[in-house]
């Protein structure tokens, strides 16, 4: 078999695992570590405008180490910074492997992600209704949860396969689709039974953002007549499968809790808003940060932000680190989003779900969740690919220079 083939088949494998993260650091992580050594060896190589990423992300687990100067205990905050580390370095191998082979590996990746992300639904479907044998490792307080520790990252993780396989529909003929809205179907209900408010909230976003897009990028009028009718559909399609999911009694009672836009423990007195604000108050006092747990043990919950988790857990250092990575993400991979490019669409998919992170960063943090640090490889490869393609074209090598020296004369007679 060749070796890249096989690089291929390891690239797809990482994806996959990506999806199953019960504990940390998750199998995937380890599996990456050893991957990223082989491959160092055999030619892995970063390139010049993937710089700006490395360094910031090594700057903001930088902060988080510093961060250790005012711990007592260390274990579990090593552990923690040690997950940090692995994740960084998912986001450099992705970015440097679409370098070569890119159409190709981008398809892996993507096909790999939609498999975990089904394969992990149906485990969150079957196990919410006690359809599988230990359906409880499956669940979490009455909540889908899938094969990670957390229904909140459970949700979001399905949302770009969501949005990769909404765009095909949207762009291609419905006689295509069978085996998309299939997939559709299951992500949504997996989505929605996560009952995680963040999960929904980015659905909406990355949908709707990913619509405009590849509605603006459409150039037939004929086409774009044809996603408004699919579009219709859709919408009819999502109201009914709601109704049907909300026609189960135990589906309809956690639906009338979950679906508020503030809870108790939102606004209540030291609730996510308030410990917001008094977290922004006390970051001013500790340049060094508070380091990892430390907040939650304070305050009797995490930061539910990730701006403010920037700061409480990597110190000032981490927390504008990780501000200009951001900016500086968003700077370059906007230009991105129209290039005629066959890895277009693919990367408006990610531009589209990022935006929505961005989004309910303020209402969740979100510093180990796999896909993130995928999306960052991603959108920082895109770029590195399409800054060696706008280079100048290398000038044609130079004639021999012209060798002076002293020359004989032929003799007279």
């Amino acid at each position: 078999m060749p070796a890249r083939m096989v690089g291929n088949a390891v690239i797809g494998i990482l994806v996959f695992l990506s999806g199953f993260v019960l504990f940390e650091p998750a199998p995937s992580d380890l599996l990456l570590c050893a991957v990223v050594v082989v491959w160092s060896f055999l030619g892995l190589r970063l390139s010049r405008p993937m710089l700006p990423m490395i360094v910031l992300m090594l700057l903001y687990m930088s902060g988080g180490i510093l961060s250790f100067w005012e711990l007592k205990a260390f274990q579990k905050p090593a552990i923690y910074m040690a997950t940090t580390g692995f994740l960084i370095i998912s986001s450099i191998f992705f970015a440097a492997v679409m370098q070569v082979d890119t159409e190709r590996r981008l398809k892996v990746i993507e096909r790999s992600y939609i498999a975990s992300a089904i394969v992990c639904a149906l485990l969150g479907i079957l196990g919410y209704f006690g359809a599988i044998p230990y359906a409880s490792i499956f669940t979490l307080y009455d909540r889908a949860k899938g094969a990670f520790k957390d229904p909140n990252v459970f949700g979001p993780f399905m949302i770009l396969p969501l949005i990769v396989m909404t765009r095909a529909v949207l762009t291609d003929r419905l006689s295509n689709s069978g085996w998309r809205l299939l997939g559709i179907g299951i992500l949504l209900a997996g989505v929605f039974l996560s009952f995680s408010r963040a999960a929904w909230g980015l659905a909406v976003v990355a949908l709707l953002l990913i619509t405009v897009l590849a509605f603006i990028s459409e150039p037939r009028q004929s086409h774009r007549l044809r996603m408004i009718a699919y579009i219709a559909g859709g919408l009819l399609a999502v109201a009914l499968l709601l109704a049907l999911l909300l026609s189960i009694p135990l589906v309809q009672d956690l639906f009338a809790q979950r679906f508020k836009l503030v809870q108790e423990y939102d606004g209540g007195r030291l609730g996510r808003f308030e410990r917001h604000i008094i977290g922004f108050f006390l970051i001013q006092e500790h340049p060094l940060g508070l380091g990892p747990f430390e907040f939650g043990k304070m305050m009797g919950e995490d930061e539910h932000n990730m701006w403010l988790k920037g700061f409480t857990a990597y110190g000032w250092l981490g927390g504008f680190s990780y501000i200009a990575l951001v900016v500086w993400t968003l700077v370059i991979s906007t230009p991105l989003l129209f290039r005629a490019r066959p890895w277009t669409p693919f990367i408006q998919c990610v531009y589209a779900v990022y935006i929505g992170h961005l989004l309910i960063h303020n209402v969740i943090d979100n510093d180990h969740w796999r896909h993130v640090f995928l999306i960052y490889g991603l959108l920082w490869g895109a770029y590195a690919l399409e800054w060696k393609a706008r280079r100048p074209a290398a000038r044609a090598q130079p004639p021999p220079p012209l060798v002076f020296g002293p020359v004989t004369l032929p003799r007279t007679a």
